[in-house]
């Protein structure tokens, strides 16, 4: 009898290493291409931001949430610091065998914990209509939707949301 995954199981480190960002967007790109038939306009999305988040890196304003399973990444999440107290929650991704235990709602508690600590007043994200899982914990932890807009920006046709918190 196989023994059943524990939010214990997994380890969460929060510096990023050599291949992290590389196998963070092979994540998102198979993932969200077997779940939601995303193109490779989605990977290049997140290969652009990871870059820009890289390239602003600061260790006082910014964070990452890198989710382990033994060795292998399983999930990952980032706090990016956008000026003005202002943060934005981006590229939380959970593989599937890993959903359902509460490391999501650990994540997010982290992070809103994160925003308070390092005085941010206000943060946003981006999603997409499709996201309910995602977007229940972002309403959970008081996020509400402020914009919705048509788009094809991931080669289908979808709705993309924003989602703020004032804290």
């Amino acid at each position: 009898m196989e023994t059943p995954l524990r939010l214990e199981d997994i380890t969460i480190r929060n510096e990023l290493h050599a291949g992290d960002i590389g196998y963070v967007v092979y994540l998102h790109g198979t993932l969200y291409k077997a779940e939601y038939d995303y193109g490779i306009e989605f990977e290049s999305y997140v290969a652009k931001g990871l870059h820009d988040f890289i390239e602003r890196y600061s260790p006082d304003r910014d964070h990452v949430w890198i989710c382990e399973h033994i060795t292998q990444i399983i999930g990952f999440m980032l706090l990016m610091d956008r000026g003005g107290n202002s943060a934005q929650l981006r590229f939380f991704i959970l593989t599937p065998g890993y959903r359902g235990i509460g490391l999501g709602k650990k994540l997010m508690n982290e992070f809103m914990q994160l925003l308070k600590k390092k005085n941010y007043h206000h943060a946003f994200l981006w999603t997409t209509n499709e996201q309910e899982a995602a977007a229940y914990l972002y309403r959970k932890a008081g996020f509400t939707v402020t914009q919705e807009k048509n788009s094809t920006a991931f080669g289908k046709p979808l709705i993309e949301q924003r989602y703020e918190v004032y804290l």
